[in-house]
């Protein structure tokens, strides 16, 4: 793993902390195992970003009730997430300010993993010309991938901070593969212990 200057974090920074919402911690419709226990890291995480001046985004699924992805519609998952729902609420142990950022996302029918997909996030990024972006949350085989995978894509230097996701695991070392596939496709993978942001 690389390891990142510190130094550089600035206002062209920003924290991207994605679905820690309570069906996917534990008692959720769709939990990730030990979803919750990244939640002190990301929490120190935010904290450190906010002292620096860099913007916190916090994204959560916010589908509809017949939401392309459940069983029911032929989907694969239990129903999850569902706006307006306390299963769609952050968990409460988050940190959130009192008028954060969010970027709700998959609120149609389709399935939309990735915090860009179908958002105006990249142009409000772009707009406060932010060029880097840090990942954290759930899940990384699923939305934190496609996160980072997109943000490398639209032009956004990436940084996944590993002991600040956690894996759904349907298939063994699914976790592991999407943090390899996004260090392929130039994502920086880094242990929050390695980030001395104070």
């Amino acid at each position: 793993m690389e390891v990142i200057d510190m130094n550089a974090i600035c206002a062209r920074d920003a924290l991207l902390v994605v679905d820690i919402q309570n069906d996917f911690c534990s008692g959720g419709s769709l939990a990730v195992g030990e979803g919750e226990s990244i939640i002190p890291v990301v929490n120190g995480l935010i904290e450190r970003f906010q002292a620096v001046g860099a913007p916190v985004v916090y994204s959560r699924d916010w589908h509809p009730v017949d939401h392309g992805s459940f069983a029911a519609q032929g989907g694969p998952w239990p129903p999850h997430c569902v706006a307006g729902t306390r299963g769609a609420a952050f968990h409460n142990a988050l940190r959130v300010d009192l008028h954060p950022w969010i970027i709700d996302k998959a609120t149609g029918h389709d399935e939309a993993l990735s915090n860009f997909d179908g958002t105006d996030l990249a142009d409000k990024l772009r707009a406060r010309n932010i060029g880097r972006v840090f990942v954290v949350g759930l899940a990384t085989d699923y939305c934190v991938r496609a996160t980072a995978l997109d943000a490398l894509a639209l032009g956004f230097e990436t940084v996944v901070v590993t002991d600040a996701v956690r894996a759904v695991e349907v298939r063994g070392g699914d976790g592991r593969r999407a943090l390899d596939e996004i260090a392929a496709a130039g994502g920086n993978l880094i242990d929050s212990a390695a980030l001395p942001l104070s």
